[in-house]
């Protein structure tokens, strides 16, 4: 990863080391960086995670005598290790959305053949924690499980933060405000507009606007009291979205209540 992107996404995560820091703390944005997809260097962990070297190499080390992290001494990357994965199942199963939400994501998938992707709100974020992938071969991959954005951008978290409350949104957008350096397409004006265009269509449609030619389509999953649980999106090339957004809508809005409540009869459209 480029230095220049390395500063945004310290940017983008509102981060910037301090003496106040907690050991404990500065161990939980390490952890938080590493949920990250792939490998990561030394370097880079520390970058994204605002802290300097030494402190992040510190508790690295530390982190991997517990085993929630483990070190790859030929190629000198880290990657998350058995303890973390035991608690990121204990968490799974504790929260049965991704468990209700699978089997609607196999449908989508298949339907659209492109990337359907389940997110939930986790503080000023938006944060996938299940994707399905579909048979076309031109594939939204820069989205996969444990990816975060602020809550606004791109269209599953768009899709749960216009089912917010105009209150809640107003209370959530300074933290947001401060996380958009990473999406230079991205405003608080835009974020604010199209939030208010997808609370009254119940949708929202982002085409081009994180990048070029790629395009997605989301829902939010709403609960009983009509708050947010999720999102729910299908993303693809942004001519895909466009010329199918009617039938996109439809199946996505349909496997959303299903998911919601899944007494309802399961949705069919084959």
């Amino acid at each position: 990863m480029a230095v220049s992107n390395l500063r945004s996404k310290k940017k983008y995560f509102g981060m910037s080391e301090s003496n106040t820091l907690s050991s404990v703390q500065k161990a939980c944005r390490i952890l938080s960086v590493m949920g990250e997809p792939g490998k990561k260097r030394l370097t880079e962990i520390a970058n994204l995670s605002g802290l300097n070297k030494v402190t992040t190499l510190r508790l690295l080390e530390v982190l991997a005598k517990e085993g929630f992290v483990v070190r790859d001494d030929s190629r000198k990357t880290y990657s998350l290790g058995d303890e973390a994965i035991v608690l990121s199942r204990a968490a799974r199963a504790r929260d049965d959305l991704r468990a209700r939400a699978r089997a609607s994501l196999l449908r989508l998938a298949v339907y659209s053949e492109d990337t359907v992707l389940l997110s939930i709100r986790q503080g000023f974020e938006s944060v996938v924690i299940d994707r399905e992938v579909g048979n076309f071969p031109i594939r939204a991959a820069y989205m996969d499980i444990g990816s975060r954005r602020p809550l606004g951008v791109g269209a599953g978290s768009m899709a749960v933060f216009g089912a917010m409350s105009p209150q809640e949104r107003e209370t959530l957008m300074p933290e947001i405000a401060r996380k958009l350096v990473a999406f230079p397409r991205y405003t608080t004006d835009f974020i604010y507009e199209e939030a208010e265009n997808t609370a009254k269509r119940g949708y929202t449609v982002v085409l081009n606007q994180i990048i070029d030619r790629m395009g997605a389509i989301g829902v939010a999953i709403l609960g009983l009291d009509g708050s947010p649980l999720g999102g729910l999106a299908i993303a693809a090339l942004s001519d895909r979205v466009s010329s199918r957004k009617d039938k996109l809508l439809s199946v996505l809005q349909r496997e959303a209540e299903f998911i919601a409540d899944p007494k309802k009869l399961k949705p069919e459209y084959f």
